[in-house]
């Protein structure tokens, strides 16, 4: 099978511009995460970590983008910074763009505006980069960035491409915030993943490219799941049965493992049923850990975004502590969450991720020791 390897990568997040510097705002336990009164017209204020829109329109202005939406515009910045480091040429026939999303450029909607939909957007980034082909769009649920990751994975392998450029990215809105007002799920303070005293999840925005490829570098994607259980429009399955079927088709060797980057959104349902998959799947022993409390819910980005901390914790021998959380763990199941920072010298780790409609899907990344940092 033909092995697949990150050639290159980019974030830009309310942290950060940058992988090594958002690894490094982590690391230092830095989060963006507010209380939001008013903004988007809401009523009702909400905790979020959001961009400063005018800062990054302005860079954007300097890196010559105009004349996209918001949402466009974090995305040619994460596609451009990882391009530019990849030193493929995205303009190539051989090269492919993926993009992820949930929302994409919904909130145009309230501007009268008919380019709504995921696709427009990507076939618009695409072109910035005068690329030839019709990019890929996956917009499905909160597995989106990770099954983007997978899709560009099996272009890869089937030949359909020399290189895959996968990004993803979200920007929040009156219509995201209040849909989940309406469930429930958001947290009036910082969330707290797996944590007895969580309250919900936060959203957050952010947008994160990888360039993917069969030249050998230091990482590899080695494996990736998507299994759909279908429990319900909007609930997890309360037995993690997605989950653990994801961990069981892409952990090969459980004691390779640094540590497993869980969805971790700090609903009651999300968080018990991740545990309960972990346990499922023979994996309790293997430190588990969130990164919503540093970004929020980035949505359509979060698998790509965290992948690549999770890569960078990797190459820096850590296994990143789970913000906010007391130590007083709110599940059922004895998962080894920490909020300290730890050290590893294992060099792979799995991401996992969950969604609406029951779908769920899982990476498994592997480095070759001496890789750079």
């Amino acid at each position: 099978m033909t092995k697949v390897y990150k050639i290159a990568d980019h974030a830009v997040t309310p942290l950060a511009s940058g992988s090594k510097e958002n690894f490094n705002a982590v690391l230092e336990g830095k989060s963006n995460l507010k209380l939001h009164e008013g903004t988007f017209g809401v009523k009702e204020p909400f905790f979020a970590s959001l961009f400063d829109r005018e800062e990054v329109l302005r860079n954007a202005e300097n890196e010559g983008i105009r004349g996209y939406s918001f949402f466009e515009t974090i995305l040619i910045l994460a596609c451009k910074g990882a391009i530019e480091k990849s030193g493929i040429d995205a303009s190539s026939s051989d090269t492919v763009f993926v993009i992820s999303t949930i929302k994409g450029n919904v909130e145009a909607l309230g501007e009268g505006s008919k380019d709504v939909l995921p696709a427009t957007s990507a076939r618009r980034v695409a072109e910035f980069f005068h690329n030839p082909n019709s990019p890929v769009t996956v917009s499905n649920a909160c597995i989106s960035g990770l099954a983007a990751l997978i899709q560009g994975q099996r272009i890869l392998r089937r030949g359909g491409a020399r290189n895959v450029v996968v990004a993803g990215a979200e920007v929040q809105s009156a219509f995201i915030v209040t849909g989940f007002q309406s469930l429930k799920a958001l947290s009036p303070t910082q969330c707290m993943p797996f944590d007895a005293s969580r309250e919900g999840l936060n959203l957050g925005e952010a947008a994160a490219a990888m360039v993917l490829g069969t030249s050998e570098t230091d990482w590899e994607l080695v494996s990736g799941a998507i299994r759909n259980d279908a429990n319900h429009i909007s609930g997890p399955s309360r037995v993690g049965e997605g989950s653990y079927n994801c961990l069981r088709a892409v952990v090969q060797d459980k004691d390779e493992l640094a540590f497993i980057s869980v969805h971790g959104t700090s609903t009651a349902y999300n968080d018990e049923m991740e545990s309960i998959a972990i346990e499922r799947a023979g994996l309790l022993d293997i430190p588990a850990g969130a990164l919503k409390g540093y970004y929020g819910h980035t949505m359509g980005a979060a698998g790509i975004l965290e992948t690549i901390v999770s890569m960078k914790a990797v190459e820096n021998g850590v296994v990143i502590g789970t913000r906010a959380f007391s130590g007083n763990l709110g599940v059922s199941r004895p998962v080894k969450i920490d909020r300290e920072n730890r050290k590893t010298t294992k060099q792979a780790f799995v991401k996992l991720l969950s969604g609406f409609g029951g779908v769920n899907a899982a990476l498994l990344c592997r480095r070759k020791t001496g890789g750079e940092k």
